[in-house]
């Protein structure tokens, strides 16, 4: 494990490794991410996941949507003082400079929350949901990378349905994203998500022994060796 700084999260040398074996948990929109997530929450396995983070971060007296009031203006909060996350989406999706500017207020903040979740989980391993992985580099120094995998039909039939969009927004969306040979060449392991809810309960728990082992033996490995036995 390398130590957290590594993993694009911020943090100075000081800094201890991060103790569980990480795995990131990443895939295109409307992929089945969250139903993945959620059966190895299921499992017991703690699950850390940057897109729930996000939406933490900005809410109201949280010093990220001070940044992002003050850099977009007021006209980014609804009627209650919050983050209007329609209006936001739409002001950023054509236009890359407003995008990196927010990018440049989340990131940090949600780093910095990943690692004090990171550090409070001792051993074994965990799942960090990356939602953006292909498309952000960031998180590189993870253990292993699963992919949740689906067709570009299947994702935009559910995209379009889960969101109520048009088929045309709905496009629009999964080009803006990084393509799915992108994704696949980071992955481990891959999760072909169909919709069969069976076979995904078998994938998941198959996967979850597979990385209560590699858990065990990465932590093994690191533990320091007893003077006595030399």
């Amino acid at each position: 494990m390398l130590p957290a700084e590594t993993m694009g999260i911020g943090g100075n040398s000081t800094l201890t490794p991060i103790r569980p074996y990480v795995v990131i948990l990443t895939g295109g929109i409307a992929s089945g991410k969250t139903a993945v997530s959620s059966r190895f929450e299921r499992l017991g396995v703690p699950v850390i996941d940057t897109d729930i983070i996000a939406r933490e971060v900005v809410q109201a007296g949280r010093p990220a949507l001070t940044a992002i009031v003050d850099q977009f203006g007021k006209e980014v909060l609804d009627e209650k003082g919050e983050l209007d996350r329609g209006r936001m989406r739409d002001l950023i999706f054509s236009d890359p400079v407003s995008k990196k500017k927010l990018e440049n207020i989340l990131h940090p903040a949600i780093g910095q929350e990943v690692r004090l979740r990171l550090d409070a989980i001792q051993g074994g391993y965990c799942i960090l949901v990356v939602p953006l992985l292909a498309e952000s580099g960031r998180y590189a120094g993870s253990d292993r990378v699963l992919v949740v995998d689906v067709d570009a039909r299947t994702q935009l039939q559910r995209l379009v349905a889960r969101d109520k969009i048009s088929i045309e927004l709905a496009t629009a969306m999964l080009k803006a994203q990084a393509s799915r040979q992108q994704r696949l060449d980071l992955a481990n392991d891959v999760i072909e998500n169909t919709g069969n809810l069976e076979a995904l309960d078998r994938e998941v728990a198959s996967l979850h022994e597979k990385y209560g082992r590699l858990a065990g033996r990465n932590q093994a490995e690191r533990q320091p060796s007893d003077p006595e036995s030399r």
